[in-house]
């Protein structure tokens, strides 16, 4: 094999509480993953040579700083691989969106480059490796839907009912940094018990990020005439689920035409992971 095409999902989080915040400033947390199949797409190209060049379809692209460029680096040194790519970046997916998008590309990355270089490692090792890249990393290189504990590096598997989602970037960009510094973020909820699925969930950083960023309070607010609307991470992204793939449709045809929006299904396994054995086998 010498090229690969992999999509690089979005995730949501179905929920997402903040249960303390450690002494080292760390934020002990829970949150759901669940995968959409919609996403970025990487192409990858083996080379013979040790080179790795990045190129992609937006522009002011800083490489040494993309997660992608950063996550096939790593790997080669991690391996002492003597092989390099040209991967090509095909993006979809809002930044500072709160759906993944680097996330998922740096690990849709590790997953690719470890069957081109033929490097054979497990899941384990490759999220040992990604979590250097970013938090949320492993989630995607574990590709399940996932209950995340602790500073979201404790893993619980799950599943839940695939479902229809209107997912909504109001065209404002959420710093993760900024929210979880922010004196008014929630610390305190309590912890889940055995039986989350009947808990009464949210997300801990809605009114903080609605409160700071107007755009995101309306776009809830609107979603919110096709169901409970939910934003996703620490934003900007907001979502409403729906049982009918045509009920979602004709909700986004009724949304403003500048925001980015996208219709998507939930899977239970990553569409990279669903993608990549299909094309093994």
């Amino acid at each position: 094999m010498t090229q690969l095409s992999l999509i690089a999902p979005a995730k949501l989080n179905l929920f997402l509480h903040i249960n303390g915040q450690r002494p080292d400033g760390y934020h002990e947390l829970e949150t759901l993953f669940v995968f959409l199949n919609y996403g970025d797409t990487l192409d990858f190209t083996l080379r013979d040579s040790s080179k790795i060049t990045l190129e992609c379809d937006i522009d002011n692209l800083a490489i040494e700083d993309n997660l992608v460029y950063r996550a096939a680096t790593t790997l080669q040194q991690y391996s002492e691989s003597n092989l390099g790519t040209h991967i090509k970046i095909h993006k979809r997916l809002p930044s500072g969106g709160g759906v993944g998008g680097g996330s998922s590309d740096a690990a849709t990355t590790l997953l690719a480059l470890n069957k081109l270089w033929q490097l054979n490692y497990s899941l384990d090792e490759l999220a040992k490796i990604g979590v250097n890249l970013g938090a949320d990393v492993p989630v995607f290189i574990n590709g399940k839907t996932t209950i995340a504990h602790g500073i979201g590096d404790e893993f619980e598997t799950t599943s839940v009912d695939e479902k229809w989602y209107l997912v909504v970037h109001p065209n404002v960009h959420v710093s993760t940094q900024a929210i979880f510094t922010h004196p008014d973020l929630p610390r305190n909820t309590a912890k889940l018990t055995n039986n989350w699925q009947q808990s009464n969930l949210g997300n801990d950083c809605e009114e903080l990020v609605k409160k700071l960023y107007p755009e995101v309070e309306k776009t809830l607010e609107w979603l919110l005439k096709y169901g409970p609307s939910r934003m996703t991470g620490t934003g900007a992204c907001c979502f409403v689920s729906f049982t009918c793939e045509q009920d979602a449709h004709n909700a986004l045809a009724e949304l403003p035409h500048d925001w980015h929006c996208f219709v998507a299904k939930s899977a239970n396994i990553s569409p990279a992971h669903s993608e990549l054995s299909a094309k093994l086998n």
